[in-house]
C-alpha cells in the first residue's frame, strides 16, 4: 500500500458549485418547490437522494425525485462546454504526484460528467484512480466514495489526506479517520469548514499549492 491524496472534484478542482446550485433551484422550482439558493448551495456535495431529503424533508412525496434529478442533470449539462478548472488545480495535482503520493479523484459525479471534469482538469497522466457515482452505495457525508477511492488506488488510509470544499467532504473523511484539508473556493467559508473538522483551510488549489510544504500533505512526501 502507498500514501495518497484524495481530491473531491466539484467545487474543489473545477468551478461547478454555483452551477449545480442554480440547476437544482430551477429543477425544484419546475416541480413546485421554491427553495432559496443559499440553502441549496449548502447542500451541494451530497448525492441527489440525500440532497432532496435535506432540502424537502424525508416525508415528502418521492414520486418526482427521479424527474427532479434528471432535470438537474439537463440544466447543469447546458454549462458543460464552459466549465473551467479552479486556479492551480492541475498544477497542484502534478506537484503532489511528483513528490510521491498517489493522486486520486474521489468524485461522486456520473461517468459522462467525470470524463468531462477530467478533461477540464487536464492532469490525467498523474491521476492514479478516479471514482464515480456508481462506486458508492451511499453518497456523502457517508464515506463510501472515499473508501472506493482508497480501494481502487491501494492507498493506505493511515497515509492519506483528503481535499474537499464542503462540510460533507470533511464529515465523510472523519468517518474514516482521514484528515481533510478544506478549500473555500466552493463557497463554504473557512469558519464552517474548520468547525466541521478540517485540519486547515485554503482559498483554492493555488493557495494550497503555495503552502504545500507546510500543509498536512507534506507528511506524505518521501
Amino acid at each position: 500500500m502507498r500514501s495518497g491524496v484524495l481530491f473531491d472534484v466539484d467545487g474543489t478542482l473545477v468551478d461547478t458549485t454555483y452551477l449545480h446550485t442554480v440547476a437544482w433551484w430551477e429543477a425544484l422550482r419546475q416541480r413546485g418547490a421554491d427553495v432559496p439558493m443559499a440553502k441549496i448551495h449548502r447542500a451541494i456535495g451530497m448525492g441527489s437522494d440525500k440532497l432532496l431529503d435535506h432540502l424537502l424533508g424525508p416525508d415528502r412525496d418521492r414520486d418526482q425525485d427521479e424527474e427532479a434529478s434528471t432535470a438537474h442533470d439537463v440544466l447543469y449539462g447546458a454549462w458543460w462546454e464552459r466549465l473551467r478548472p479552479l486556479p492551480g488545480a492541475s498544477e497542484l495535482l502534478r506537484t503532489v504526484a511528483g513528490r510521491g503520493p498517489a493522486v486520486v479523484l474521489a468524485s461522486s459525479a456520473k461517468e459522462p460528467e467525470l470524463k468531462l471534469l477530467r478533461q477540464v482538469i487536464d492532469a490525467d497522466d498523474v491521476i492514479t484512480a478516479a471514482t464515480s457515482s456508481s462506486d458508492a452505495e451511499q453518497s456523502k457525508p457517508a464515506p463510501d466514495i472515499l473508501q472506493a477511492a482508497l480501494d481502487q488506488s491501494d492507498v493506505d488510509p493511515r497515509a492519506a489526506v483528503f481535499v474537499g470544499d464542503s462540510v460533507w467532504d470533511v464529515q465523510a473523511a472523519a468517518r474514516l479517520d482521514i484528515p481533510c484539508i478544506g478549500l473555500a473556493c466552493g463557497g463554504t467559508s473557512a469558519g464552517e469548514l474548520t468547525e466541521a473538522g478540517a485540519v486547515a483551510v485554503y482559498d483554492d488549489p493555488a493557495a494550497l499549492l503555495a503552502a504545500l510544504d507546510d500543509s498536512a500533505i507534506s507528511s506524505l512526501f518521501a
